[in-house]
């Protein structure tokens, strides 16, 4: 496992990244987890799901956000967070288009929106282990 020192501004950026992912990863997670019967008549997937959804993004947050604030950004445990998002990213684009869920059309749109989001985090996670080379 490589890990690089965040002392330089190429690695802070990366940081920065994984803390803002680790933030709204966190407060999605907490909405799913608080609001679970609003949101599933909003978004359509019953409130169960939604709420095991939450605890799922909460779990996934609080270990980003624990990568992100170490003494050290670790490649190897980048690389992960980079390939669970793609993976949610691409897994949200599916259950919309395969339709594996029964979404309303605001939670069509909404779990795309997300994708994309998500998406976005990697592409910048990417970026800022490039930049650290």
């Amino acid at each position: 496992m490589s890990t690089t020192t965040t002392t330089t501004g190429r690695a802070g950026f990366l940081r920065l990244v994984l803390a803002l992912d680790a933030g709204v990863t966190g407060v999605n997670g907490l909405a799913y987890l608080a609001a679970a019967g609003p949101l599933s008549d909003l978004l359509g997937p019953g409130a169960g799901l939604l709420r095991g959804i939450g605890v799922f993004l909460i779990g996934y947050a609080v270990a980003v956000g624990l990568l992100a604030a170490r003494g050290e950004v670790s490649e190897a445990g980048t690389r992960a967070v980079i390939g669970l998002n793609l993976a949610w990213a691409v897994a949200g684009v599916l259950a919309v288009v395969a339709g594996l869920l029964t979404f309303s059309t605001l939670g069509a749109v909404w779990t795309v929106l997300q994708a994309l989001v998500v998406a976005g985090f990697a592409a910048l996670q990417i970026a800022g282990l490039r930049r650290l080379r």
